[in-house]
């Protein structure tokens, strides 16, 4: 079996805010198909190595930012439409935001439907809970469709079963996943392999399958 091509490869790469470093020299390929969890204390340059990621991939990327990053005024429906903006024409857009075509209501009500939230169409996204706007920022990653998804703590917001569920989803529809995940569990079940930052470095990066989640809490200082 033939390697997987490289889908995203950083080389020494760096980061700094306001003069204060952030990521350190990290090294990282990713190749097509593999599902990456990246692990790690609050500040560890996590958010900060998911952006460099994106800056590189944003042409194959659909991202879920930390915060879900909605119109709170518009309805759920051109808050998931907005995930293909870029790919319509600018008379298909606007007449989108006034008169929604039934093909499109419907591709988005059936997108909703997979995180659980297809009755919620037209409400105003700004009504929504927080955990059901974390859903309707999934789902319009799932509408956008490309083959690389970035997330950052897509599920936080979410219990346990909720967040497996969603993450079951985004691996059904995308080919590459690269996610920041606050829950050991979660990361052990539904990635392959595992990176953690701490300090602006990689400090592991290991299959998930040789893991397990006493050693991986001890990155955060506590037992398993």
């Amino acid at each position: 079996m033939t390697q997987a091509e490289a889908e995203i490869v950083l080389s020494d790469a760096r980061a700094a805010y306001d003069g204060s470093p952030v990521l350190f020299g990290v090294d990282l390929t990713i190749r097509a198909g593999e599902r990456v969890a990246l692990l790690g204390r609050s500040g560890a340059g996590k958010s900060t190595l998911l952006g460099l990621i994106h800056a590189q991939a944003r042409p194959r990327a659909a991202l879920i930012p930390q915060a879900a990053a909605l119109v709170r005024t518009l309805s759920v429906f051109h808050n998931v439409y907005m995930g293909r903006l870029d790919r319509r024409s600018t008379l298909h857009n606007l007449r989108t935001l006034a008169f929604p075509a039934r093909a499109d209501l419907a591709e988005v009500r059936g997108i909703l439907g997979e995180v659980g939230l297809a009755d919620a169409l037209r409400a105003k996204a700004g009504a929504l809970s927080g955990g059901q706007q974390q859903r309707v920022s999934v789902a319009r990653a799932l509408y956008d469709g490309r083959p690389i998804l970035i997330g950052d703590e897509p599920v936080s917001a979410l219990d346990r079963a909720q967040g497996g569920l969603i993450l079951e989803r985004l691996a059904a529809r995308h080919r590459t996943l690269v996610l920041a995940l606050h829950d050991i569990a979660l990361a052990l079940a539904h990635a392959d392999r595992i990176v953690v930052l701490e300090a602006g470095r990689i400090v592991l990066d290991a299959p998930a399958g040789d893991l397990d989640e006493a050693a991986l809490a001890s990155f955060y200082g506590r037992a398993a």
